[in-house]
């Protein structure tokens, strides 16, 4: 029996090989090496797509083709997200410098294609919240915008209610600080979840409303999220629980 599954092995390893020498690849096709592709349709869909959806939208992450997004981030901004990743969050590093498998020019690549979407619906960013916040924010006021912008659709206390929990110690460990303030501005518009002008109709919310709901949304973040027991000190200092 064993002699006939070797037998059988042999055979089929045989008729591989001869079908590889009948039929070998076409002379004019080419293999191309993975750090040798700049083709931007490529490169998006085999690193980028997974997260932030074909075309940029309807993924789970932030569209990169809103064109708010593409209106206050810079090509400074997309190149250092997708270069270095977002530390603590599902965000990687893309760069081979910072370990990941794209050279400097697929990076580039990515940042011209993503960067391209914003001359279909180019939108003036005079009135659009800058990327980055321009003072810190306080999470004492922060409460109070949450309740006035936030709590109809997220609950008095941020743990859900028409819409779901964002105080959930999980989902804050996975979210930067960063996206927690691009989630606020742009919103999610395949969700059905307004931008910053349109959480109260009338009365979008400003540049420190911003900055002091995400401070509030920051302070909610537990040490250990997803473990409901508390962890001694002996436990923190060897590693974690036994």
């Amino acid at each position: 029996m064993k002699n006939r599954v070797i037998l059988l092995t042999l055979t089929a390893i045989a008729v591989l090989l001869s079908t590889a020498c009948i039929n070998p690849p076409a002379g004019d096709a080419e293999v191309m090496a993975p750090n040798q592709i700049l083709d931007f349709d490529v490169l998006y869909k085999q690193n980028c797509a997974g997260c932030h959806g074909l075309g940029g939208r309807n993924g789970v992450a932030i569209a990169l083709a809103d064109p708010v997004f593409l209106a206050i981030a810079d090509d400074a901004a997309i190149h250092r997200t997708a270069a270095n990743g977002v530390r603590g969050t599902p965000m990687p590093a893309f760069a081979q410098s910072a370990g990941g498998p794209l050279t400097d020019k697929q990076i580039d690549v990515l940042v011209h294609g993503v960067r391209s979407w914003a001359n279909s619906t180019p939108v003036a960013p005079a009135d659009i919240p800058p990327y980055a916040p321009k003072s810190a924010g306080d999470p004492e006021r922060g409460a109070a915008v949450f309740r006035t912008y936030c709590s109809s659709c997220h609950g008095e206390n941020g743990k859900g209610g028409k819409a779901g929990s964002v105080v959930d110690g999980s989902f804050l460990a996975l979210v930067s600080d960063q996206e927690l303030r691009l989630n606020v501005i742009l919103g999610r518009p395949a969700a059905g979840a307004p931008d910053w002008r349109n959480d109260t109709p009338g009365h979008p919310m400003a540049e420190q409303e911003i900055s002091d709901v995400v401070a509030w949304l920051a302070a909610q973040r537990k040490e250990t999220p997803g473990q409901p027991y508390p962890i001694s000190a002996m436990q923190r200092t060897s590693g974690g629980i036994r």
